[in-house]
Parts: C-alpha cells; sequence; structure tokens
C-alpha cells in the first residue's frame, strides 16, 4: 500500500495529507444528483483543489457516461479481484479523477471482513492524496448505503423545488440523523426558477430540521435551470467544460467557493472517514 501512495502522489505532487470525504445524496431520482456532483468536482479542481469521485450509485453507476469516458475497470473489480487503487482510478475531465460503479455494485455494501480490509486499505491510499472525495450515492437511502453516508466528513443533500423532492429531501434527512444526529448535512436547490425561489425552498428545509429534528443544517447554494444542462448532458461534457459562462456555471463555481471556503475553515474531527466506516462496518459484522 505504501508503494502504490507513493506512486500516485508522484503523479498528483502532494505530500501526505488526509481528504475531506463528502457524500452526495438526494432523496429521490431525477435532481441531478450526478450532474452536481460532476460539476462540483470540476469546479474545484479548476481552483486547484485535488477531486476524486467515486461512483456508489447502485442500479445508476453511470458517471463515465456522464462525462464521456470509458473506464477499464470498477471499484466492484477492486474488491472482487483484489486489485490496488492505481488500477482503476481513471482519469476525467477537468483534472478530476474518478472510479467507475460498475455492474454488481450493491455486493460493495456487504463485503466479507477480507474484502472490508482490502478496500479500506486501497481507501488509505487515496485518502492520503486527495483534497476533497465525492461519494456519488444513490437516490434515497438504505442500510446498507448509509454506512458510507454517515461515515463521511459531510452530506451533501441535492434537492429540487418539486414537492415531492423537498417531501423526499426531508425523510433522507431525517432518516440520516436519526441514525447518526452528529452527522453535517448541507443542502443543494437545483433546477430553481430564480435565486430566491430557491432560497426560500432552502429556508424552509432548514426550519423544519431545527424544529422537528433540533439539528441546524447549511443550504450550500441554489443552482439555476438552465437549457445549457441537458446540452451538455447529450453531447456528455460536464456543464463547467461545456459551456463556462452559462448562468447555471456560474451558480456552481460561486457555491463551489462557499463549499471550499467552508472546508478551509472546518474543525477536525477526532475520527476520520475509515475509522467511522470500520466501526460502523463491526458493528454491523456483531449484530449478525
Amino acid at each position: 500500500m505504501h508503494d502504490q501512495a507513493e506512486m500516485l502522489r508522484k503523479r498528483l505532487g502532494d505530500d501526505k495529507k488526509q481528504a475531506k470525504v463528502c457524500a452526495i445524496a438526494s432523496g429521490k431520482g431525477g435532481v441531478g444528483k450526478s450532474n452536481v456532483t460532476v460539476n462540483l468536482a470540476i469546479s474545484l479542481a479548476q481552483s486547484g483543489s485535488r477531486v476524486i469521485v467515486l461512483d456508489l450509485d447502485i442500479g445508476m453507476a453511470n458517471l463515465d457516461i456522464l462525462m464521456g469516458v470509458h473506464s477499464k475497470a470498477n471499484i466492484v473489480d477492486l474488491v472482487e479481484q483484489e486489485l490496488s487503487i492505481l488500477e482503476i482510478v481513471e482519469n476525467g475531465p477537468g483534472k478530476i479523477n474518478y472510479i467507475a460503479g460498475g455492474n454488481g455494485l450493491n455486493r460493495l455494501f456487504q463485503l466479507n471482513e477480507r474484502q472490508f480490509e482490502h478496500f479500506t486499505e486501497q481507501l488509505q491510499v487515496i485518502h492520503e492524496l486527495y483534497d476533497y472525495i465525492f461519494l456519488d450515492m444513490g437516490a434515497g437511502v438504505s442500510k446498507d448505503s448509509l454506512q458510507f453516508i454517515t461515515a463521511a466528513d459531510e452530506v451533501l443533500l441535492v434537492t429540487t423545488p418539486e414537492p415531492t423532492a423537498i417531501t423526499d429531501a426531508y425523510a433522507m434527512l431525517k432518516f440520516i440523523l436519526k441514525q447518526e444526529p452528529a452527522t453535517k448535512v448541507s443542502v443543494i436547490v437545483n433546477r430553481v426558477e430564480n435565486t430566491t425561489e430557491g432560497r426560500e425552498i432552502g429556508k424552509r428545509i432548514q426550519l423544519a430540521s431545527t424544529q422537528f429534528l433540533q439539528k441546524e443544517i447549511q443550504l450550500l447554494g441554489v443552482l439555476p435551470d438552465d437549457e445549457v444542462v441537458f446540452k451538455a448532458v447529450k453531447q456528455q461534457i460536464p456543464y463547467m467544460i461545456h459551456s463556462p459562462s452559462s448562468p447555471v456555471s456560474r451558480g456552481m463555481k460561486q457555491l463551489s467557493d462557499t463549499y471550499k471556503k467552508g472546508s478551509e475553515m472546518k474543525e477536525m474531527q477526532e475520527e476520520g472517514f475509515i475509522q467511522r466506516f470500520s466501526r460502523y462496518f463491526f458493528r454491523k459484522q456483531g449484530a449478525k
């Protein structure tokens, strides 16, 4: 593992460090979560950060298609074939790296102890090499995916102005906080007609969380409903690259600047992602 880290470190030109792990999730499908993930990663990379995205969206693991790139291997191969992380890290657009999800991704949430040890050893390699690790989670939440979500340093919850999306986002927030009240959660409102609409929706979710869940959450930002997004997806080019001066790209730039500033000001946590992830895994094993 040390040799792997040294090799990748030379590629990235960085010293040993610890990445911030962020799970990006949504209460329902179709809110643009994966698009937000990719373009946020690219925006951060454009500002000089080192970012890697892991596709953990069961049933919809399609980040490589969204980016118009091809993956030689994926995260399932990493576990089942005991590959090194270097063999599955791919170069994505805009100087980001990514790891594809692949078919059978649901098996990743059912690791035995040997697979778990290998998986966490490999995660540690990238944990020391990047500024940010984004986990693109599937819509909704299960007891298995919750292990990743609550182990992350932060959760970004993506919603839209649609009433069903708002309701599902709150339901997911409630479920996450019931399992792990200390989880830091921020909300992104996507596809808004105007900034005022997005902020009002964010405030409603914040108020409901404070009143009924006794948890303060942050509205990270809002993104406009921009036809550029559809055009970019159709051409398999992230909109931050396809149309960098478009309203949605400008909105993402502002959102990513806010996110990065908040990340730099964050307090060190007693446990890191891998420690929390391991604790949840062995707790689950003990419950069997």
